[in-house]
């Protein structure tokens, strides 16, 4: 198949027309034969479309097959060496000429925020804000599990100068800070959401 829009790390945000990709160990479960069906662990399930893909070890498609490529608030749960693989098999995935649109927090103005804050807490709360901060220390086998499972806290943050650094690294070319709606190919608008670009950094290249 050719000219394929892919979306991954999609969470339950899928989108008709995309193929939907989430490495979630629950969604591994929820899709057992029998076993998945009785599995719940969130109040709500993720959506048939949704298949399990990771983009560190590679998702299940072809090379040079997208048109378009999108994720949001994904790439910051990576190590800085996941990440590197993360954008070679993007860019792998794409055509000549494809689309990748991400959107992660912004590591500066977080940064520019927290020193403008005058108040005693401004520490604490870019810790918090920012994702790098843990305000328990996981104990027994259940905690590790549900930290190494969930992955919810980030690995590595990124500004635009060191994002279009490393993006220009992998291949990327045509590299420009984005906005929310501002895609050429208007099929974006399918999986782009307005709250997730408030206060981040969005970018947007080509193959």
């Amino acid at each position: 198949m050719k000219h394929l829009c892919v979306q991954y790390g999609c969470g339950w945000s899928s989108a008709d027309g995309w193929l939907n990709f989430d490495s979630s160990p629950t969604l591994r479960y929820e899709r057992l034969p029998v076993l998945g069906r009785l599995y719940q662990k969130n109040a709500r399930r993720f959506p048939e479309n949704v298949r399990y893909g990771d983009i560190v070890r590679g998702l299940p498609i072809a090379p040079g097959s997208c048109a378009a490529i999108y994720c949001s608030h994904v790439l910051e749960h990576l190590s800085f060496a996941e990440f590197g693989t993360a954008l070679q098999n993007t860019h792998s995935y794409l055509e000549p000429g494809g689309v990748f649109r991400l959107v992660l927090p912004d590591l500066e103005q977080l940064a520019r925020a927290y020193l403008a804050d005058p108040a005693s807490d401004a520490a604490a709360r870019f810790m918090q804000d920012s994702g790098l901060g843990k305000r328990d220390r996981p104990r027994g086998l259940r905690g590790h599990l549900v930290e190494w499972f969930g992955n919810s806290h980030h690995r590595w943050m990124w500004d635009e100068r060191s994002m279009r650094e490393q993006l220009a690294a992998a291949g990327f070319r045509e590299i420009r800070r984005a906005q929310f709606g501002d895609a050429e190919d208007r099929r974006f608008d399918a999986v782009e959401d307005p709250t997730r670009f408030e206060g981040c950094l969005a970018m947007q290249c080509r193959r």
